[in-house]
C-alpha cells in the first residue's frame, strides 16, 4: 500500500525506487533514482506543517540544505545522502564541539540573504509559540509559565532582521552529503524569526540523551554562541523557551516523561542565566 502512494510521482518524475519505504509520524520516504543516476529521496508528507518542507528547502536553493530536485505542495523529490550519516554519533563519540560547530555553519548558510522574495505561507516566530506553550502554560503553571512570559519578551525586543529559520536545527537534521557537498540541514519547518532561536535545539535535543547533563549543557551553550555569533545570554534565552515549547509539544500528545526531561534542559538554561 506504502508503494501505491509514490507510484503518480515515479511516472511524473521518471524515477526508480531505489530501496524500501521508510515510514515516519510525519512522513512517508522512498529511496530512488532518477533517470541521469541521481539518487534522491522522496518525501509524501502526511501533515500540514510537513507540506512546506519542500517549498522552503528550494528557496534555500541548496546552500546549507539538501538540493531540491522537485516538488509540489506535500511532496518533495530531494538529493540524498547515501552515506545516511548524522551529526548525533558525533556528539556521543566525544565530538560534541565539532558536531556543534558544524551545525552553526550549516545554520549560517541557511541564515544568509537571498535575493528571492521568501516563500508564501510562512508562520511568525510569535505565532509558532503561541499555538502550543501560551495553553500549556495557562493549564500547567510552573516553569511553561514562566517560559511563555520569557517568549513575549524576547519577541517585544528582538535582535537583528528576521529570518526563514530552519525551526528544527537539531543532530539528526543535519547529515553528511558527501564530497562537494558537505553537511547539509533536511526537514525544516516554516518559521520565520530571530535567527538566535534556530541554535536552541542544539541545547533541547530530547533524541541526544546527553542534553540533560549540566556539564555538557555548560559547555556546548559556550561552543554554540562562540560558533553562532550569538549573546550567550541571548541564547540561553531563547533555548529555556524552546524546551519550554517542545515540553509543550510532548504534554499535547500525553507523553509527560518526556516533557519533564524538557524542562530540565528548560531549567539548566534558567539556572545559567542566574535566574
Amino acid at each position: 500500500m506504502s508503494m501505491t502512494l509514490f507510484e503518480p510521482y515515479l511516472r511524473r518524475w521518471n524515477l526508480q525506487p531505489d530501496g524500501t519505504v521508510l515510514v515516519t509520524p510525519a512522513s512517508h520516504l522512498l529511496p530512488v533514482r532518477t533517470a541521469e543516476g541521481e539518487a534522491g529521496m522522496l518525501k509524501l508528507a502526511d501533515n500540514e506543517e510537513e507540506r512546506y518542507g519542500g517549498l522552503v528547502m528550494s528557496w534555500w536553493g541548496g546552500e546549507g540544505a539538501a538540493r531540491v530536485l522537485a516538488h509540489e505542495p506535500g511532496v518533495v523529490l530531494m538529493e540524498r545522502a547515501l552515506s545516511g550519516a548524522t551529526l548525533r554519533p558525533l556528539a556521543l563519540d566525544g565530538r560534541d564541539d565539532e558536531a556543534s560547530r558544524i551545525a552553526c555553519a550549516v545554520a549560517a548558510r541557511l541564515h544568509a540573504p537571498r535575493a528571492a522574495p521568501r516563500p508564501a505561507g510562512m508562520l511568525d516566530l510569535g505565532d509558532w509559540f503561541r499555538a502550543s506553550l501560551a495553553p500549556a502554560a495557562a493549564r500547567e503553571g510552573g516553569l511553561l509559565a514562566e517560559g511563555w512570559a520569557l517568549v513575549q519578551r524576547l519577541l517585544a525586543e528582538p535582535q537583528g532582521e528576521p529570518v526563514l529559520l530552519h525551526g528544527d536545527l537539531h543532530h539528526d537534521n543535519v547529515l553528511d552529503f558527501g564530497p562537494g557537498r558537505g553537511w547539509l540541514a533536511i526537514d525544516p519547518k516554516r518559521v520565520i524569526g530571530e535567527r538566535s532561536y534556530d541554535f536552541a535545539n542544539l541545547l533541547c535535543n530530547p533524541e541526544l540523551p546527553t542534553s540533560s547533563d549540566p556539564a555538557r549543557f555548560q559547555r556546548q551553550s559556550a561552543v554554540i554562541a562562540q560558533a553562532a555569533g550569538l549573546e550567550p545570554a541571548r541564547l540561553l534565552q531563547w533555548t529555556c523557551a524552546h524546551a519550554c515549547l517542545s515540553a509543550a509539544w510532548f504534554l499535547e500528545d500525553e507523553e509527560r516523561d518526556e516533557a519533564e526531561g524538557e524542562l530540565a534542559v528548560a531549567a539548566l538554561a534558567r539556572q545559567a542565566l542566574g535566574a
